[in-house]
């Protein structure tokens, strides 16, 4: 490589006396100079326009409209405070993002993004609130199904004569054996590892050309990966990680724990041999955490 070539690559830094050539400079925000890494801050390079950055910033904060001002505005446009009334957290800058709730409205730091952390539940949403969208619409409704079919099988078990107990559990290993003879998955993968599963895709939010089968996957799977596995065999889309809109995504709601399962849990650390696993679109990532909260 020749000098010439050498210099195209960095830059001088523009401190006066320095003019050392740095290969990752740093760009002062107040006066748009170029400079070393000793010389980056705005006093070590004596900036003519010292505080230029800062208070074109607080000028922004200042200017942006308080929360319960906001109707069409974006919020992510605007660096401004964490909006939990206890944090002091400045968001939506380079050092620190911001994550909106579409439920209340409102944007949080990284520590007080879940609904449980900023009592959600007790906000009024800011501004207009579109109205639940069909797909949505649909999703809930399945949802609500689902819990209520998990319900009842959970409620009629303690209530059942002893001599129908035995009668149900004897029909359970059955079902659980013949489960095991038909079910479909890696048969590399060893026999002490596997959970045994029905699989359906639910009618009212999905299409699949395949509506329900058996099949077995690994315990230490993640219930994301177990989505993709279910979704390939059922043959249903699964733009998952496609799209950023809850109403397209694919969501697993195990019948026996009547929840939604999040796509990081370990299957086997929430569904046994014999449970029921049901693909469901549209119903949102808050109701993961809170499976009991459809509104």
């Amino acid at each position: 490589m020749d000098d010439g070539s050498i210099l195209d690559v960095g830059a001088a830094c523009q401190a006066e006396y320095c003019r050392q050539l740095d290969f990752l400079p740093f760009t002062c925000q107040s006066c748009n100079g170029t400079f070393c890494l000793d010389h980056r801050t705005e006093s070590a390079h004596t900036c003519p326009k010292a505080g230029e950055w800062a208070r074109r910033e607080a000028e922004k904060f200042r200017n942006a409209p308080a929360p319960n001002q906001l109707k069409d505005v974006d919020l992510d446009s605007y660096a401004r405070q964490c909006c939990k009334p206890s944090c002091k957290t400045i968001i939506n800058h380079a050092l620190t993002t911001g994550i909106y709730c579409d439920k209340c409205r409102r944007a949080y730091c990284l520590k007080h993004r879940y609904e449980s952390e900023h009592n959600c539940d007790k906000l009024v949403p800011l501004g207009h609130v579109d109205p639940p969208s069909p797909q949505k619409e649909r999703g809930i409704a399945a949802l609500n199904r689902l819990k209520a079919w998990g319900m009842s099988k959970r409620a009629n078990l303690p209530s059942m004569p002893q001599s129908k107990a035995k009668k149900n559990a004897a029909a359970d290993l059955a079902a659980i054996s013949l489960l095991k003879r038909t079910a479909k998955g890696d048969d590399k993968l060893p026999q002490e590892k596997r959970v045994y599963v029905f699989v359906e895709a639910s009618s009212d939010t999905v299409t699949a050309k395949i509506p329900k089968g058996n099949f077995f996957y690994s315990n230490e799977h993640s219930v994301g990966r177990v989505l993709d596995l279910a979704a390939k065999s059922l043959s249903v889309s699964n733009v998952n990680n496609r799209s950023e809109s809850e109403e397209d995504k694919l969501r697993v709601f195990h019948v026996e724990g009547g929840s939604l399962l999040d796509f990081g849990e370990k299957l086997g650390q929430k569904v046994k041999n014999g449970d029921t696993i049901v693909l469901l679109r549209g119903v949102g990532a808050g109701m993961a955490s809170t499976p009991d909260q459809t509104n």
